[in-house]
């Protein structure tokens, strides 16, 4: 079963200060593509900022986003695995904390993020997999037998 270090190892994870404006934050999660970028106060991990703390904690509230840091409206209740755990057991974390993200620690430090697409997309690779092997065995005939018709 695959770890969830095989899902981030080829990614470079982007991080932003706790200083950084909400607008910059956002202009570059749109560039990248990303839904959710750490918040790294030196070697400490501060929080996280997501789509979902831009809709409810800036644009509902009426907040400036050039205006106020991301340190204001990130989210500090995280949602963690370490590089060692099997993808399975992030899937299950995520659903049942109901988010979208997962921190990613290795020893404790930041190693990276990882979505819950990144996740799911693993899943289907491994039940693909599965399906496959479970399909040779149905339809396996032995050397010297002959299939039945």
């Amino acid at each position: 079963m695959k770890s969830v270090k095989a899902i981030i190892e080829a990614q470079q994870t982007a991080t932003v200060a706790p200083s950084t404006s909400v607008l910059d934050a956002a202009i570059m999660m749109a560039r990248r593509g990303i839904g959710a970028v750490p918040v790294v106060e030196g070697e400490r991990l501060a929080g996280i900022f997501t789509e979902r703390d831009v809709l409810t904690r800036v644009v509902a509230a009426g907040v400036d986003p050039a205006g106020t840091c991301v340190l204001d409206v990130m989210s500090t209740q995280l949602v963690v695995a370490d590089v060692s755990e099997p993808y399975d057991v992030c899937l299950q974390r995520m659903q049942q904390a109901r988010v979208r993200h997962l921190i990613v620690l290795d020893g404790g430090r930041l190693a990276g993020i990882v979505s819950l697409r990144d996740v799911m997309a693993v899943d289907l690779d491994e039940k693909d997999d599965a399906i496959t092997l479970l399909n040779a065995y149905v339809h396996y005939v032995p050397a010297g037998t002959h299939a039945k018709t």
